[in-house]
């Protein structure tokens, strides 16, 4: 092949990166993408109404007005984008590093802020999966991090942060701080919305796709007025098509239909956390998400032959070690879970004895 070598013009940085996998392993019940169960094609028309021919609405007005509406805050507030990771992207565009995060975490955080060359500092857990606080604000003094990105539920531990701790952080810091409430509809807990108003560096990203709208593609960011005016001005053009701005319209109207589904996830949740409970050798941890974090020996084992059977779920032992990460599905799918997951404990204790 004729040319120079193009590989030595890759920037070291891209090189280096280990890209987040999206499994795509055939398989009869898929409980591995922190999906909901439940969609909403029944509710959508033809939508004849949509100008193929057309660029789609640039600000997403009308989806904007709807979300804005929802949360308690003005469309001024809001920035639209393809998925959580556009946003991340254009926050790490416009406020560069040193990027702080906790791990484990959404991946999502390191890979970005590494592709574009920023400098990364990770903050391990304390062994309850909560922040350690003292460490961080040290961090925080020694390295001056423009950016902290917290997620809270997070994934894949499925606990919301101490609230003490995330409001020490945003008051301690000159940093911008980014509060990630995917998993907020299934929590206990309110989330931080009402706070932007007293708190300039705090950003809070949510998405739809937790809630059954994972095909859109659409997340949010929201912040006050001055902060979102200076990121919209790195987004993309037209980066959220006109099918989904409708769609995602028109489900939002639907008064209920969401919130039916959100509850039905956690009722479910429940259920699969005491059925795990009660299996001897499973470690589940409590969960404020639409996962469930379980420790299990022989993990890799276990990963296996739930596929062999199956049913998909995360490998987490790369970033938790020991654990597993499983989707709350729907009835059905849980219960056939669960039958699994007891079999194949049953059966590699057996096999420990012989």
């Amino acid at each position: 092949m004729k040319g120079a070598d193009i590989k030595r013009l890759i920037k070291p940085e891209i090189k280096r990166l280990r890209p987040y996998v999206a499994e795509d392993t055939p398989c009869s019940v898929k409980l591995d993408a922190n999906e909901s169960p439940y969609g909403f094609e029944a509710y959508i028309s033809s939508m004849k109404e949509i100008k193929t021919n057309r660029y789609p609405d640039p600000e997403a007005k009308e989806l904007r007005k709807v979300v804005a509406k929802r949360w308690g805050v003005s469309s001024e507030n809001i920035l639209h984008g393809n998925g959580s990771d556009e946003l991340i992207h254009y926050i790490v565009t416009v406020f560069g590093g040193p990027v702080l995060y906790p791990v484990p975490t959404f991946s999502m955080y390191g890979i970005i802020s590494r592709a574009m060359g920023e400098r990364t500092i990770e903050v391990p857990l304390t062994d309850e999966f909560d922040l350690d606080l003292p460490e961080i604000l040290l961090t925080i003094k020694r390295e001056r991090p423009r950016l902290i990105f917290l997620s809270s539920p997070n994934n894949p531990t499925g606990n919301c942060f101490s609230s003490e701790s995330i409001m020490k952080i945003i008051e301690n810091s000159g940093s911008v701080v980014v509060l990630d409430e995917a998993y907020q509809p299934f929590s206990s807990k309110k989330g931080f919305i009402p706070l932007l108003r007293d708190y300039r560096n705090l950003l809070i990203m949510r998405t739809l796709s937790k809630i059954g709208l994972a095909s859109l593609r659409i997340g949010f960011l929201i912040g006050s007025p001055d902060i979102i005016a200076a990121i919209n001005k790195v987004r993309l053009p037209f980066n959220i098509n006109s099918y989904s701005q409708a769609i995602a319209v028109r489900i939002l109207k639907e008064k209920g239909l969401i919130e039916r589904s959100i509850k039905n996830i956690i009722s479910e949740r429940e259920r699969l956390y005491s059925a795990m409970s009660s299996i001897k050798g499973i470690r589940p941890y409590p969960s404020e998400a639409n996962f469930i974090l379980f420790r299990v020996k022989e993990a890799d084992r276990v990963h296996k032959a739930l596929l062999r059977k199956g049913i998909l779920i995360r490998n987490m032992d790369g970033q938790v070690k020991g654990c597993l990460r499983v989707t709350v599905g729907n009835e059905r799918e849980n219960s056939l879970f669960l039958d699994a997951l007891d079999n194949i404990v049953k059966q590699g204790q057996r096999e420990a004895l012989q």
